[in-house]
């Protein structure tokens, strides 16, 4: 906004530097007459499109305040923040405005005044050294107004650039999030398993990821084309044999409904996958390394444009001190045709007149013009806010379509669910009952066998202490040669206070 007030202030103080040379220049000469056709042509064009980006800067302030400063926001203390460096910068642009129209206005007064003396044409020298001082001193103000609004400009335009490359670096890193993270492949999931691939996203995306992406797409999805339950079970079985052929005999039992052919179609589908998963993973991470040597040579080539800048603007410099020496060089000349010009001014006056005539019926054509630009213009919008609405009418009676047909295809799949689970229940309670009757069966089996082998013995204690018929068939072979026990088993020590127990 104080870009825009100060290009407008800048517009006017030309326009009125403009009015002062016109009023020293002759009208006699055809360069000068289409020098101010020319100028005044790009004020208006200036004008006119200060005036559109004040009108676009108006709707996005007010879309801005909607968005940030709503007090039911969930961020208000950061945008309290915002508020108050918001308020700050409108008090120094409206500082800044005042000032302008301050320096303008003095201008404009020194101009009006100059005007007032040209009306009273006196050919003495004392009236051409007034003159002549006026005009300077209207000079050096619009030459002063012209430095400083210039080096505000040229301090904007760097401020401009450094906030353009600062936001291109935040774009970057706002992308790498987006696709460096796993939520890669959750754009791709739909909720029954299978995939879609974007046609938009095709050219952002490296080969092996679309590769993977139509392989799951033409397959069937993340499982093959098989329901979860089955494929999970085959997982387990598959990683149990750790993929041996030994593992087709035990999934043939979890897998009911499957057949052997179907089994081996599917690890063949299921190894291709891992294959590609992994060719997946792989290009993920050389893109991310490939994003980080072009975030690398950005910098530098940051570097090197801040570099090129800076010896732009010392050519510039230096043009511009070059500049000042040609325009003191072409002041002196300019005085003597200036003293030569203000007498002549008053024979102008008729040719002025005419001037400003053409002047206005050109403004008058313009405005008509205008008018009907504009009216060509509401017309436009008129039509394009009736077919946005017709379009609107049929993307709603198409999205109720839709969401009826989805409605029927759940109920129908929720259906389908509930018999499959009702015959598993049956079946379950068949394999339950079969397997009682099975047990029962057993017991009654044991209980007969039981009763058939059944023996009665009778004890008696004294076969623990009576010598084995082994041992007694050794004692007849070994005779006694000492009068000492045959049975001798060492022992060891008895304590004293168990001896004579």
């Amino acid at each position: 906004m104080a870009a825009l007030a100060m290009a407008v202030g800048a517009a006017a103080a030309g326009q009125q530097q403009n009015d002062s040379c016109s009023s020293t220049a002759g009208a006699g000469r055809p360069f000068q007459n289409w020098k101010m056709k020319t100028e005044q042509a790009k004020k208006v064009e200036f004008i006119r499109t200060a005036e559109k980006l004040k009108t676009q800067l108006a709707n996005i302030e007010k879309d801005k305040n909607g968005h940030l400063y709503n007090r039911k926001s969930d961020f208000r203390v950061e945008h309290s923040i915002l508020e108050e460096l918001e308020r700050s910068m409108t008090v120094s642009r409206k500082t800044e405005k005042a000032k302008i129209l301050q320096q303008l206005s003095k201008i404009q007064n020194n101009v009006k005044r100059l005007q007032q003396q040209l009306k009273d044409v006196n050919s003495t020298p004392e009236f051409v050294d007034k003159l002549k001082e006026m005009m300077e001193e209207v000079e050096n103000a619009i030459n002063a107004f012209k430095e400083e609004q210039r080096q505000i400009y040229e301090q904007l335009l760097k401020e401009e650039k450094s906030a353009i490359n600062e936001l291109s670096v935040f774009e970057r890193k706002v992308e790498l999030w987006a696709l460096g993270s796993s939520t890669t492949e959750k754009v791709f999931k739909l909720p029954s398993g299978r995939v879609s691939v974007d046609k938009t996203l095709e050219n952002h995306l490296p080969e092996e990821v679309v590769e993977f992406e139509r392989f799951l797409q033409r397959t069937g999805g993340r499982q093959g084309g098989w329901d979860d339950y089955d494929h999970q079970n085959f997982l387990k079985v598959w990683t149990k044999h750790k993929g041996r052929p030994s593992y087709v005999d035990e999934a043939l039992e979890y897998l009911c409904g499957r057949a052997k052919e179907d089994i081996e179609q599917h690890e063949k589908w299921y190894q291709e996958f891992l294959i590609l998963h992994k060719r997946k993973k792989e290009s993920i991470r050389k893109w991310k390394e490939k994003q980080q040597q072009e975030k690398e040579g950005n910098l530098n080539e940051k570097e090197k444009s801040e570099k090129m800048l800076k010896e732009e603007w010392l050519q510039r410099e230096a043009q511009k001190q070059k500049a000042e020496e040609e325009r003191k060089r072409q002041q002196a000349a300019i005085e003597a045709w200036k003293k030569q010009k203000a007498i002549a001014f008053a024979m102008e006056q008729a040719s002025q007149l005419k001037l400003e005539e053409e002047k206005e019926k050109k403004q008058q054509k313009e405005r008509q013009r205008q008018c009907h630009m504009k009216s060509l213009l509401e017309r436009y919008t008129l039509q394009k806010k009736e077919k946005e609405e017709l379009e609107k009418l049929e993307k709603e009676k198409r999205e109720e379509a839709e969401k009826k047909e989805r409605k029927r295809i759940a109920a129908e799949e929720i259906t389908k669910f509930q018999e499959r689970d009702l015959r598993k229940l049956e079946l379950r309670i068949l394999q339950k009952q079969a397997k009682e009757v099975e047990k029962r069966e057993k017991e009654k089996r044991l209980a007969k066998l039981r009763e058939k082998v059944e023996i009665h013995v009778t004890r008696d204690q004294s076969r623990l202490y009576r010598p084995t018929k082994g041992w007694e068939e050794r004692m007849k072979e070994i005779a006694p040669t000492a009068p000492e026990p045959l049975l001798h088993i060492p022992h060891r020590a008895v304590p004293t206070w168990r001896q004579g127990l």
